[in-house]
């Protein structure tokens, strides 16, 4: 083989398999950066947790006992309390502080806003992910007189 030829031969791919290739690129490039572009990489861990809480209302003193009775465990740090309470929005391990996991057995006391609750009220437990971009309330409770 002659060295003159290697430089001047002008053979090449066929057209049609470069605009495949071209074309290819282009999806997976785009794929790749929608993915990061929308934030969908960070949701696929962040699903809430599967668990089911109960309510057990004390009328003489207002306090209300809810309890993990199914599900999955939880990080108490993760788990909040809304509604009119006296501990609104505190997280499950700032009322309980000796909560290590929320599993099945578990329970925390919180008190209402008032001397008691008044109808209607809603009381909720609040799951949040560690990033803090998803929520979703596990339970909600409703007073009625």
């Amino acid at each position: 083989m002659q060295i003159k030829t290697l430089f001047t031969e002008s053979r090449a791919v066929s057209p049609v398999i470069g605009v495949i290739l071209m074309v290819a690129i282009t999806v997976i490039l785009a794929a790749v950066i929608g993915t990061f572009v929308l934030g969908l990489g960070d949701q696929v861990g962040d699903t809430a947790p599967q668990a089911s809480f109960g309510f057990a209302h004390n009328s003489s003193n207002g306090d209300l006992v809810i309890t993990h009775e199914s599900g999955a465990s939880i990080d108490p740090a993760r788990v909040t309390i809304a509604g009119p309470i006296d501990e609104d929005g505190d997280a499950w391990n700032e009322i309980d502080t000796t909560a290590t996991e929320i599993s099945a057995g578990s329970s925390v006391t919180v008190g209402a806003t008032g001397d008691s609750f008044e109808s209607g009220e809603t009381v909720r437990v609040v799951w949040t992910s560690q990033s803090g971009s998803n929520s979703a309330t596990l339970q909600r409770w409703t007073y009625n007189a």
